[in-house]
Formats: C-alpha cells, structure tokens, sequence
C-alpha cells in the first residue's frame, strides 16, 4: 500500500525505508516521538540504568533501543504494508509475540512435517477447523514462523465475519489475512506467498463436540482452483487439540440470529463461568503438515475442470482425515 493511499485513509503514513529521512539529521525538527523516545532512553541510561540491569539482565540496552526505535516508527507512520494490508515489523514484534506463549506454554505445540513446507514460493495450507473459536489458524500461523527454517509468514483467507468486526478487522489486515476469495488467494500465491485456508468454515469450528474430529464438507473446493491457476502445492495439515478447548455441547440459535452470528456456543464452563469461561482448556496440540500435493504438471485450463478440482479437494480432505485419525491414535491424553 502506498503512502499516499494510507494519509487517504487517515492512517499512519508510511515512508519507504529507503527514502526515510535520517534520524540523526542535526537540523531536523525534534518531533513529538523524538522527545518521548530520548526521555525515556535518558531515563534508563541514567539513573534508572543499574536498576534495569537487575530487573532485565544484560543486554537491555540493545533491546530498549530496538524497542524505542520501533516506538518512534509507529508514532510517526515511518513503515510500510503491502496492498493487502500487512503489517510485517508489527505482525513479528507485537502480534506473534502476543501468540506465542500461548502455543509454547499454554498449547505446548507439537510441529511435524515442517520440511513439507517449500523454503520459498509461492503454497496453499489446507488444514481442519475445530474448536468454536478459530484459535488453530492463529497457532497455525506462529508454528509456521517459528518452525520454519525461512520464518515464513502464513496469509491466512479468512471469512467476511472478521473483516466487519471492529477492531478485529484491522488487527487480522495488519497480521496479514485477506478475505477468502478466489482472486485474492491466487494473487497472494502468484507472488510467491505462503497462504493457509480452512474449508470447512463455519461448519468445522461451529460443529458439536460429538462430532470432533469429522471433517465438514470442504465447499466447492476453490482453493483448489487457485492453486491450479497459479502452479503452487498444496499441503495438507492436520490439528489435534483445537477441538477440546471450548466443548460445544448446545448452541444459543436464537441469541445467534439475533446477532447475525453463525453460532454462540454453549459449553461446560460458558457462560456458566462469566467471563472465566471464555478461557479455553489447555490442551495438548499437533499440527503436522503432510507431503506436498503437485499442481504444476496439470495444464493451465484443469482449473476449468469442474471434476478435476474436486477429485483433487476430495484427496486433500481424505489426508487431513486419515492423518487426524493417526494423530489421535498416538496422543496419550487429551491434556498430556
């Protein structure tokens, strides 16, 4: 996204790197995030410095001057996103950061496959969707990243309902997700991006907890098309653990139309608890990416083929759902 097009939207504006000015133009206007970045730093290296050596240990220096410079380009709109709106310094120092205790320490996310995963180029992630809130595309993503020799970012296509909730629109734009549309995965994959997508929708993460672990009907398999068009694999992946953390036992219909929402879950802790029982069980997951499925040898019209697509749609569920089953044979307990 351009500068120009960001001051339009009455947003930061952001600044090519390149073309930034110096911060240590001697001439240059002391701005508001100049001042608050040098009191802060005269602070700690100050009086405040022996005192942040024992709470920080070594080496906070360089973190607080990397954390101050990311302050000053925040406050002065001196960085960039692309034209679907992501974010990448914030999506890397604030956003995974965020995510990822909750994978290593509250999850304990077990990665497999992650070689299966091309070290450059353009992919389609095809995975499961479970668990009332679509917390598995999120630690999708941060296993992604922090397992991947290349820290890939995942592009993941999420549904219309994300991008009209307030709040939540800006943050999923800034972390890198685009509506799951058939023009806008193909654009992203053609560019050699990473792009994640869950079939099952609604259906998978709305599903009742008798029916954990069955996959939904994966639509009309246009991923698929995409990745025809553009010539990329597609990866299946698998995730056990999502569909434990918040049991759907019963669904608030009525509440849900009311709404406009697809579902509001009833489970063994909400609304019982209140606000306690929007904090999911800590399950145990795996997430385990499956051998590359090759598009590039089938001709550009087979995106055309309507029996094409979805004979390669059935053969990526049919993955997700013999290796979910494998999963769950080897996993010693739901917790553990």
């Amino acid at each position: 996204m351009s500068a120009a097009a960001e001051n339009a939207s009455g947003e930061a504006k952001v600044i090519p790197i390149e073309s930034a000015p110096s911060w240590s133009e001697p001439d240059r206007p002391a701005g508001l995030a100049d001042q608050l970045a040098d009191a802060v730093g005269g602070a700690l290296a100050g009086r405040l410095g022996p005192a942040a050596t024992r709470l920080f240990g070594k080496g906070w220096e360089g973190r607080a001057a990397e954390g101050l410079a990311f302050l000053r380009r925040r406050l002065t709109g001196d960085y960039e996103v692309d034209e679907f709106g992501f974010d990448r310094e914030l999506t890397d120092q604030v956003l995974l950061s965020v995510l990822r205790p909750v994978a290593e320490k509250y999850f304990r996310v077990e990665v497999r496959g992650i070689e299966n995963i091309p070290a450059e180029g353009g992919a389609l992630i095809v995975a499961n969707h479970s668990g009332t809130i679509p917390l598995d595309a999120l630690m999708t993503q941060v296993a992604i990243h922090d397992h991947h020799p290349g820290r890939r970012h995942l592009r993941m296509l999420a549904a219309d309902l994300v991008f009209v909730l307030p709040g939540i629109n800006e943050l999923a734009r800034k972390a890198g997700h685009t509506l799951a549309c058939n023009e806008d995965a193909q654009g992203l994959l053609e560019r050699g991006e990473l792009v994640g997508v869950w079939p099952e929708g609604f259906k998978g993460i709305g599903k009742p907890f008798s029916e954990r672990y069955k996959l939904q009907r994966f639509g009309r398999g246009g991923f698929v098309s995409s990745a025809l068009r553009a010539r990329v694999p597609i990866v299946p992946c698998s995730i056990v653990g999502a569909e434990e953390t918040y049991p759907m036992i019963g669904n608030f219909k009525t509440l849900a139309r009311l709404l406009g929402l697809p579902y509001v879950p009833i489970t063994p802790t909400f609304p019982w608890l209140g606000p306690l029982g929007a904090v999911p069980l800590p399950t145990k997951w795996t997430i385990q990416f499956g051998e590359p499925i090759a598009t590039d040898r089938y001709p550009a019209e087979a995106a055309d083929d309507p029996m094409l697509v979805f004979d390669l749609a059935d053969q990526v569920r049919e993955t997700v759902q013999h290796t979910l089953y494998k999963l769950l044979v080897q996993r010693r307990s739901v917790f553990f």
